[in-house]
């Protein structure tokens, strides 16, 4: 399985961006879904998870800033970001614990990233 994200680009300070990521492939389950971003020199810190039942959890910076959803049926997951901040510039990467099928239809369990899509909060 595979995670593709999508939304990344350039903000002003205060304006607002969805990230968007979903699975592809075989998947038969998706437990945590989730974002982080590294900053240029910084560790890949948590943004925020949510869990197939809608548990969710954020890194304290993003609290009531950030929201995140997951659409369980599309293998989905975004990330809602408003009131951005020059120090939310990172790249931020899409994140899945997901059991899938191989091609000999054997289970196959992966944390699985994306790649990852640039935000830049400037004016």
């Amino acid at each position: 399985a595979q995670l593709v994200e999508s939304g990344g680009g350039l903000v002003q300070p205060g304006g607002s961006l969805r990230l968007s990521c979903t699975a592809s492939g075989r998947v038969v389950r998706i437990d945590v879904m989730g974002w982080y971003r590294q900053a240029p020199g910084k560790e890949r810190d948590l943004v925020a998870t949510v869990t197939s039942d809608g548990t969710t959890n954020y890194g304290y910076s993003v609290k009531g800033r950030f929201t995140i959803s997951r659409d369980n049926a599309k293998n989905t997951v975004s990330l809602q970001m408003s009131n951005l901040r020059p120090e939310d510039t990172a790249v931020y990467f899409c994140h899945a614990d997901i059991l899938a099928k191989g091609p000999s239809d054997e289970y196959i369990a992966s944390k699985s990233w994306g790649r990852g899509t640039q935000v830049t909060v400037s004016s």
